[in-house]
């Protein structure tokens, strides 16, 4: 009994450190590809930044990422996200252009940013022209 307890201390001892010399895995961080194609957004953006981005449009015109971002050739289920095919994507990058031009110049660029894609679509695919009026009942 006593040996059979000696052994199995020693069993537990060399698994305790078998497990200390092994490699730790912690929790994996996603790599994600690097965009391509960002012809007004920065380069080195990183991803977290580009989901905000990406996000505040969807909020502000009220759309999903398939609006401006065409559908892939191999899977049209899933989005090419690099690919110009939608002609929704170049009128974003020129409304990004205008507002950054609207922004440096009446707001000199060093204040919070003043104008943007909300500030006239407030949720919808095309800008308000002519606000929306309260029923006068």
């Amino acid at each position: 009994m006593k040996r059979s307890i000696v052994l199995l201390m020693t069993l537990l001892v060399a698994v305790a450190l078998c497990s200390l010399s092994l490699p730790q895995e912690g929790p994996k961080q996603q790599q994600h590809p690097k965009p391509q194609n960002l012809k007004v957004l920065p380069k080195d953006i990183s991803h977290e930044e580009l989901d905000k981005v990406m996000d505040g449009f969807k909020k502000s015109l009220g759309v999903k990422c398939g609006f401006c971002h065409a559908p892939r050739k191999d899977n049209p289920q899933k989005l090419d996200f690099a690919s110009d095919d939608n002609e929704h994507k170049d009128v974003a990058r020129a409304m990004m252009r205008m507002t950054a031009k609207i922004n440096k110049k009446y707001f000199k660029g060093n204040q919070p940013v003043a104008i943007t894609c909300y500030t006239c679509h407030r949720g919808n695919e095309e800008p308000k022209s002519v606000p929306e009026m309260a029923d006068a009942h």
